[in-house]
C-alpha cells in the first residue's frame, strides 16, 4: 500500500497542481502535507483572511534584518491542503511577459511567456470567457468582485484624475495602469489550489493525501530518490517512490528538505551533522522578495472598513449575510485594487506594484488600529537584493533560518522611494482628498533622508519568497529547465523555489503554473 508512482511533498499552489493532474493522467500518486485540509469557513470566507490562524500558517519569522533598522520580519506561510493559496489576498496576477522571456534568455530553455502562456490559460476558469490571454475551463476559478469597497473605487479614480492609466485586466495585453483585481474565488468564496485540483480526487483509488504529516528526509539510494520518510506524532513511515518524488515545499521548507536530506552547501550540512548526499551550494541561496511599503491614513468616512464598534458589527452582519448567501462585503479580498507603473527610468517593465485596502493596516493587521482610513502597499517588484534560507537545526520540525537580507541593495530603496512618492500623490487626487485623509506618518517626502528612515522602520514583506531552489541551464543551478534536480536522480521541484527571478507580481499564480507544467514534464520522464 505504501509504494506509489510519484510522491508529492507539499499541498501548497504547485503540489495541490501536480498532484491532481498526475493523478488524473492514471499515476498513482500520494500527497504529504503538514497541515489540515483547509475546508472550513475560516478559510473559504474570503473577508477571514485577516483573523490570525494558527492552524494554516506556519508564520515564520526572519533574523534581524540590518536593512531594516535590525527588526525582525513576518514571513507568513500556508500550512495545510492549498498552502498559501488557502491564506493569502486572492489576488490573480501572473507577471510580467517581459519576466519570463527574461526567464529565457538566463538560459530557462521553454519558459518564455510563449511558452507559459498556454499552461496559464488551462489552469483558470475565468469567469469573463475564454481569450487570447484567458482560459475558461480550466481548474482554477478567477472572478471579478462584486462588493468592492467604495475607498477602493475611490483609489481608481484617484489614480486616473492623476493621469495614469486604467486597466482592466493586468494579465491581459498590458500590465501597466491601475484597476480592480481579479480574484481566485467560485462564488464567493476562496478557491484555493486545493479546492481547484485535490478536492475533486478525494477518494479516487490513486491519490492518497496524508495530512498532519512531517516530512523528515527524502530517501536516496546509489544517487536515486526512492521514496520520503515522515513522522506522524512518534511514529515514522516511508512511502516508496517507483517513478519519482515531487518536492512543492514552498521557497523555505523546499530547500530545508533538501538540506535534512544530504543535498545543499556541503559546509552547512556538516555543520549540522548531516551526511552530504549532493554538494549544491544554490540549495538555500538567492532567495528573492518583493520589499512592501505601507503608507497608512486616517479618515473618519464609515464607508471604509474600521475597528469600531459599529464597525464591528457591520462585519458580523457581514459574516452572516455570508454564510447564508456568500454575497457581501465578506467576499472582500482587502487588497481590491492596485496597479502597476514604472518609476525609474531604465526599467524594462513596470517596477512597483500597489495593492490599496480601505482599512488601516499595521504590522500585516497584526496589531489593531482603532478607527477607519486606508492602506496603501507599494513594492519594488524586481529587487536586487539576495538573502538565504538556511538551517536552524537537524529537527525538521524547527522552522528554517530565514533571511531575506531587505535592502541590502541600494537600487531597492531608491526604487521604493520613488514608489512611496507615487503613493501620496494619488492620494493627494481629489477623489481621495474627498475621504480627507490624514497621514499617519506624516515626514518632508522630499527629503531622501527622512524616506529612507521611515521605509527601514516600516517597512517589510509582501509575502512573496522565490528562488532557493533556482532553475538554470548551468551545473551550479539547483534544477535544470524540465524541473529536475541536478546531482541526483528521480527528483523534481516545482514552487515558487524554483523561480530564477522574482516575477513582477503576486507568486501565486506564477506557482500554479509551475505545477502545472511539472506535472507534464514527470508524465513524460515516467513514459520515457
Amino acid at each position: 500500500m505504501d509504494e506509489f508512482d510519484v510522491v508529492v511533498v507539499g499541498g501548497g499552489s504547485g503540489g495541490s497542481a501536480v498532484a491532481g493532474r498526475l493523478a488524473e493522467a492514471g499515476k498513482r500518486v500520494c500527497l504529504l502535507e503538514a497541515g489540515g485540509r483547509n475546508n472550513g469557513m475560516r478559510i473559504t470566507t474570503p473577508g477571514m483572511l485577516a483573523i490570525p490562524n494558527k492552524a494554516a500558517n506556519y508564520m515564520y519569522d526572519t533574523v534581524p534584518q540590518k536593512g531594516l533598522n535590525g527588526r525582525v520580519g513576518y514571513q507568513p506561510r500556508g500550512k495545510g491542503l492549498g498552502g498559501s493559496s488557502a491564506i493569502n489576498a486572492m489576488v490573480y496576477i501572473r507577471g510580467n511577459k517581459w519576466d519570463y522571456d527574461n526567464w529565457a534568455a538566463l538560459g530557462c530553455t521553454g519558459w518564455a511567456y510563449a511558452d507559459v502562456l498556454p499552461y496559464f490559460k488551462r489552469a483558470e476558469h475565468n469567469v469573463r470567457g475564454e481569450s487570447q490571454y484567458h482560459g475558461d475551463d480550466g481548474p482554477l476559478w478567477v472572478s471579478d468582485q462584486k462588493y468592492m469597497n467604495e475607498g477602493s473605487l475611490a483609489f481608481v479614480e484617484a489614480a486616473q484624475q492623476l493621469q495614469l492609466p486604467i486597466n482592466a485586466d493586468f494579465n491581459g495585453e498590458k500590465q501597466e495602469g491601475f484597476g480592480l483585481y481579479q480574484v481566485t474565488q467560485k462564488d464567493g468564496e476562496r478557491w484555493s489550489a486545493a479546492r481547484a485540483y485535490v478536492e475533486p480526487r478525494r477518494g479516487s483509488a490513486n491519490l492518497d493525501t496524508r495530512i498532519g504529516v512531517t516530512v523528515q528526509k527524502l530517501e536516496i539510494e546509489d544517487g536515486r530518490v526512492t521514496g520520503v520518510t515522515y513522522s506522524i506524532g512518534k511514529r515514522r513511515r516511508t512511502v516508496k517512490a517507483r517513478g519519482g518524488v515531487v518536492l512543492s515545499a514552498g521557497a523555505f521548507n523546499s530547500p530545508q528538505i533538501l538540506m535534512l536530506s544530504g543535498i545543499g552547501p556541503a559546509q552547512h550540512l556538516k555543520e549540522h551533522g548531516i551526511e552530504v548526499v549532493a554538494d549544491r551550494q544554490a540549495v538555500g541561496a538567492d532567495l528573492q522578495d518583493h520589499i512592501d511599503y505601507v503608507s497608512s491614513w486616517e479618515s473618519d468616512n464609515k464607508g471604509l472598513i474600521g475597528s469600531t464598534l459599529a464597525g464591528n458589527i457591520r462585519m458580523a452582519k457581514a459574516i452572516i449575510e455570508h454564510r447564508r448567501k456568500r454575497t457581501g462585503i465578506m467576499t472582500t479580498p482587502y487588497a481590491e485594487a492596485g496597479g502597476f507603473w514604472t518609476v525609474m527610468p531604465d526599467a524594462p517593465a513596470p517596477d512597483i506594484q500597489w495593492h490599496f485596502v480601505p482599512a488601516m493596516l499595521e504590522d500585516h493587521g497584526r496589531t489593531t488600529v482603532k478607527g477607519y482610513g486606508f492602506s496603501l502597499h507599494a513594492c519594488v517588484l524586481r529587487p536586487e537584493s539576495r538573502g538565504t534560507v538556511r538551517l536552524a537545526s537537524r529537527d525538521a520540525k524547527d522552522a528554517p533560518r530565514i533571511d531575506p537580507n531587505f535592502l541590502d541593495d541600494d537600487r531597492d530603496i531608491a526604487t521604493l522611494r520613488e514608489g512611496v512618492r507615487l503613493s501620496h500623490r494619488i492620494v493627494e487626487s481629489p477623489a481621495l482628498q474627498a475621504y480627507n485623509p490624514k497621514d499617519r506618518y506624516p515626514i518632508d517626502l522630499a527629503d531622501d533622508a527622512q524616506l529612507d528612515e521611515l521605509i527601514r522602520s516600516r517597512a517589510d514583506t509582501v509575502y512573496h519568497p522565490v528562488g532557493t531552489c533556482r532553475m538554470g541551464p548551468g551545473e551550479d543551478d539547483v534544477v535544470d529547465p524540465t524541473l529536475k534536480v541536478r546531482g541526483v536522480e528521480g527528483l523534481w521541484v516545482a514552487d515558487a523555489s524554483v523561480m530564477p527571478r522574482l516575477v513582477s507580481g503576486n507568486t501565486n499564480a506564477p506557482s500554479i503554473m509551475i505545477g502545472e507544467r511539472c506535472a507534464d514534464f514527470v508524465k513524460d520522464a515516467l513514459a520515457g
